[in-house]
């Protein structure tokens, strides 16, 4: 059970912690940083390029300023080193993807209370005007974003130094095939996702020059064969947009798909078994209850029971440290 303390001053933060969010938010939405770039700049100059009010604008840069975000010297704006590295898009570290991507989902969120006496999931606004193919580019570039941050620590404690072929499920832009195979000269590796997602394997693996070791099947899991023949299977966040049925059904395909001695391993946001912890997990289980169906984060014992009904032994629960608590749990057939 989980009895952590809190304070009101804590409770009163927590309230008002969107206030950050959205002030973050717009900074990216509307380029400032990247506007900004290596400058100086003024606000006047800033909305000129921006087609936006003169007031507003300065507003929000002092409000960036106040976050940290910004820097303010005699009237005239500059990037911070950690928002010249993370939000300006023309740098290789930038992150503003993933916030897009939080953005977005900030209309569901605020229709949580509605949709918990509804049972979910939340209806898309048809006045939104931003694209599904935005809305889509935002999320799979910031999986990206997020996997080259995870990448160094989890491929390590991953041993794959036996395996020959990878079947990485749900993969999108194919970022952990690709930093396993870098790790491992002998492996190859497959990524099965959506024929949308292609585009976007295409050049994360021209980036990495693997296109020779890191191929795309496109398909449903759902409704589609997978192939077959693998001594490995990466599932990375993908059992919590399903069904406690689903996932069983794609655990059970995995398994059918290895070889025998063949090595599975599930990336997810994992519960405790009292679902009250880890708090980003128990956080991220109502995400998903906006967002989809049945989706959800599921416990350690959840997964382990579906493991073992599939047909998996010698199952492990792996921790490494990442700022959502995400872990592994690794299985052989």
């Amino acid at each position: 059970m989980n009895n952590k303390d809190i304070t009101l001053k804590e409770i009163m933060a927590i309230s008002g912690n969107y206030w950050y969010s959205c002030t973050l938010h717009a900074g990216v939405q509307l380029d400032i940083f990247t506007g900004t770039g290596d400058k100086k700049i003024d606000a006047r100059t800033l909305a000129e390029k921006l087609d936006a009010d003169e007031h507003g604008v300065k507003v929000l840069l002092n409000a960036l300023c106040a976050m940290g975000l910004l820097d303010k010297s005699d009237g005239f704006y500059s990037n911070t080193p950690l928002s010249r590295k993370f939000l300006c898009t023309d740098s290789k570290e930038y992150k503003g993807n993933m916030i897009m991507h939080h953005h977005h989902l900030m209309a569901s969120w605020n229709q949580l209370g509605d949709t918990v006496i509804s049972g979910g999931p939340v209806k898309e606004n048809s006045k939104d005007f931003v694209s599904e193919e935005k809305k889509r580019e935002s999320f799979l570039l910031g999986m990206f974003n997020t996997a080259m941050l995870n990448a160094p620590g989890v491929v390590p404690i991953v041993d794959f130094s036996s395996k020959k072929s990878l079947l990485d499920l749900a993969g999108g832009p194919g970022t952990y095939a690709i930093q396993f195979c870098m790790r491992y000269p002998d492996l190859n590796a497959v990524v099965f996702d959506f024929p949308t997602t292609e585009p976007f394997f295409d050049q994360t693996v021209k980036q990495f020059n693997m296109e020779k070791r890191v191929k795309f099947m496109a398909g449903n899991l759902l409704t589609d064969d997978i192939g077959g023949n693998y001594d490995a299977a990466w599932l990375s966040h993908i059992l919590h947009s399903e069904s406690h049925a689903d996932c069983c059904m794609f655990i059970q395909k995995v398994y059918d798909a290895l070889e025998p001695g063949g090595k599975i391993v599930i990336h997810d946001f994992i519960l405790d078994n009292d679902k009250t912890a880890p708090e980003f997990p128990a956080l991220f289980s109502l995400n998903m209850f906006l967002r989809t169906k049945q989706g959800r984060a599921y416990s350690k014992e959840e997964i382990v029971d579906m493991l073992e009904k599939a047909g998996f032994k010698d199952i492990e629960h792996v921790l490494y440290d990442n700022p959502n608590c995400a872990s592994l749990l690794c299985a052989q057939k």
